[in-house]
C-alpha cells in the first residue's frame, strides 16, 4: 500500500520556515515523500564450469542450461524481458601448485540469463532451483523496484507542490493577505526525485523474507504573490 506524508508540519512557527518575503511576493520550499514496497526485481543468473578441456566445460555448462530450462518451463509466463545469451569461453592461468612447477590452463565457459520478475512471491521457489542446479547469482537491494516507480514520483512532488502553498497561505495569514498565483517554480534543483532505499533486502543462498520498503522524495521552490 502506497502512503503519502507531507515532511513539514505547517503549525511551525513563522521563525522555523525557510521564507523569504518581498514586497508582494514570498518565496518557500516544500517537500513530499511517499514511501513504497517493490513489487518486482532484475535477476541475473550466470552458470559457469571451469575444466582443463575447453570443449567439456562448454558442454558441462550446456548441460546446466537445459536442466534451468526444464526447472523453470512452470514459470516462463511471468519472467518478463527474458534474456538467454551465448555460452562465452576463456582461459584462466593457475598459479604454480609448488615452487618451480609450471602454471596450469583452465578453460572456463559460462552462459549468463537475465529476467524481470514482477510476482515476488515466484522470486523464492526460482532461486530454490538455481541453486539446486548450481546457477551463481548475487541478490541486492538495487535489484528491487517497483513497477509504477514513475506515478510515485509524481505523487512525491504533488505533495511537494502543495505543501509549498500550505506555507504560503500559513505566511500569507499572518500578514493579513492571501497567497495569489505562483511567480516561479524550482522543482528538485532541475533533477528527477529519486528513490532512497529504507531497508534492505536480504541477500545470498537464504530465502528472502522481506525486500524492505523504499521512499521516494520530491522538493520544490516557489515564489507565490502576495494579494
Amino acid at each position: 500500500m502506497n502512503t503519502g506524508s507531507r515532511l513539514a508540519q505547517i503549525g511551525l512557527p513563522l521563525a522555523l520556515l525557510p521564507v523569504i518575503a518581498m514586497a508582494g511576493e514570498v518565496s518557500l520550499s516544500g517537500e513530499g515523500s511517499v514511501r513504497y514496497q517493490p513489487d518486482s526485481v532484475r535477476l541475473y543468473f550466470t552458470a559457469t564450469v571451469e575444466n582443463e578441456v575447453p570443449q567439456q566445460a562448454t558442454e558441462a555448462v550446456a548441460s546446466m542450461m537445459a536442466q534451468w530450462r526444464e526447472a523453470i518451463e512452470d514459470y516462463e509466463d511471468e519472467l518478463d524481458e527474458y534474456t538467454d545469451a551465448n555460452v562465452h569461453l576463456y582461459s584462466r592461468t593457475l598459479p604454480p601448485a609448488q615452487p618451480g612447477s609450471e602454471p596450469t590452463q583452465k578453460a572456463v565457459a559460462s552462459q549468463t540469463v537475465t529476467f524481470q520478475l514482477d510476482d515476488l512471491t515466484l522470486l523464492n521457489p526460482i532461486l530454490e532451483q538455481a541453486q539446486a542446479i548450481g546457477m551463481r547469482y548475487s541478490l541486492g537491494p538495487g535489484q528491487f523496484f517497483h513497477s509504477n516507480e514513475k506515478e510515485l514520483k509524481q505523487e512525491a512532488l504533488a505533495l511537494a507542490i502543495a505543501d509549498a502553498r500550505a506555507r504560503c497561505e500559513f505566511v500569507a495569514d499572518q500578514l493579513d493577505q492571501s497567497c495569489g498565483d505562483v511567480i516561479s517554480m524550482q522543482v528538485d534543483g532541475g533533477m528527477p526525485p529519486m528513490p532512497r532505499m529504507m531497508a534492505e533486502a536480504r541477500t545470498a543462498a537464504d530465502p528472502v523474507q522481506s525486500v524492505g520498503t523504499r521512499e521516494v522524495t520530491a522538493s520544490v521552490t516557489a515564489t507565490f504573490e502576495l494579494d
